[in-house]
């Protein structure tokens, strides 16, 4: 059994077996699209389907050989209905050696904007879709996520509770009716978990900086620090999604670990577990048609290899509930913060995750 649980989030858009993906990526593969049509750095393995088990199967073999062995999927909810499941549920969950992979979901309900679309994206950025989701819709959402994924063998629990990670608060708060309305929605949440049989459920919080949050539901304000919030609705745990949200990328790698050391130690001290996390890196510029910022520099294997030591003495040293690290990420290729092979660094990211932790 591996000592440490080196957990990569995956962004599942690289696959055109979605077809409400058309409107973002009209020629049917996805994200790839972008990555194709900016001319970054081209992946090793070419633009392949991740929601084929064949292709699944090659990237989990990969993946728990180098000392990845956690896929943290993304997983989105749009229009009354899930969106790019396909990546989880025809790709990963019918490979056919997914038993030797655990996975568990990040629910991202951001909303879903035209920043997915290369060719308007400078022009002007539009909400498609609403992330925020009413009470009725989030019941709905738990029933069906609690059937169909945590009671899953390869499901990610911690002391037998599985995970569940919420990407946005604030807009938590705003769909369901704000703080109190949102406690009680998770307290259901709970409830339901346990009476599927499970000890209770293990709810994670996406963290990003310190910040205002409306917790009142409606338009008028009622502000209180997401760090109060967090411990207001009962968070088991938290850990971060991307360096970007915490820190300013637009230098070098070593000096945005100085910074994430010092909200390390910050961490340290917050009334409830910090898993660390770390980042490849940061460029956003495939999915813009001219150049902008911030982009982070000189982000080598090396350097990522300090980031992954920084994390694992920070697990060491502090005693959490589980060995998680969170990795932004397998495959975000778009955001170039990614651990899949490219034809510059082939598998070097990964080598440096299996000296550390293997």
């Amino acid at each position: 059994m591996q000592k440490y649980d080196i957990a990569a989030y995956v962004w599942p858009a690289y696959t055109g077996d979605e077809t409400r993906t058309r409107i973002f990526w009209q020629d049917g593969i996805g994200e790839w699209q972008t990555v194709r049509d900016s001319k970054m750095m081209p992946p090793l393995w070419g633009f392949v389907n991740e929601a084929d088990p064949a292709v699944m199967e090659k990237e989990i073999e990969t993946a728990t050989n180098y000392g990845v062995n956690v896929f943290i999927y993304d997983w989105y909810w749009y229009d009354g209905r899930p969106f790019l499941e396909n990546c989880l549920n025809d790709g990963f969950l019918k490979a056919k050696n997914h038993e030797k992979m655990r996975f568990y979901l990040m629910w991202a309900n951001h909303d879903a904007t035209t920043c997915w679309d290369r060719r308007t994206y400078d022009i002007c950025e539009e909400v498609v879709w609403k992330g925020s989701v009413d009470l009725a819709t989030f019941k709905f959402i738990c029933e069906r996520i609690i059937k169909r994924y945590f009671s899953h063998p390869c499901y990610y629990k911690i002391n037998g509770c599985p995970v569940f990670q919420i990407y946005d608060l604030q807009n938590l708060l705003d769909g369901l009716g704000g703080l109190e309305k949102t406690k009680e929605a998770l307290l259901w949440f709970r409830q339901r978990v346990k009476d599927f049989g499970f000890a209770d459920l293990h709810l994670m919080i996406t963290r990003w900086g310190e910040g205002i949050l409306n917790i009142s539901g409606v338009d008028r304000s009622i502000a209180k620090p997401s760090r109060e919030v967090i411990l207001d609705m009962g968070f088991d745990s938290m850990t971060n999604y991307q360096f970007v949200h915490l820190t300013d990328m637009n230098r070098d790698y070593l000096e945005i670990l100085a910074d994430i050391n010092n909200i390390y130690k910050c961490y340290e001290n917050f009334q409830i577990p910090y898993f660390p996390h770390v980042s490849v890196g940061w460029n956003n510029n495939p999915r813009h048609t001219r150049p902008c910022s911030p982009v982070v520099k000189n982000n080598t294997p090396e350097n990522f290899a300090r980031a992954l030591e920084n994390a694992k003495k920070y697990l060491e040293r502090n005693n959490l509930p589980a060995p998680l690290i969170t990795v932004n990420s397998w495959n975000e290729w778009t955001e170039t913060s990614y651990l899949e092979p490219d034809i510059k660094y082939g598998y070097s990211y990964l080598e440096k995750i299996k000296e550390k932790f293997c």
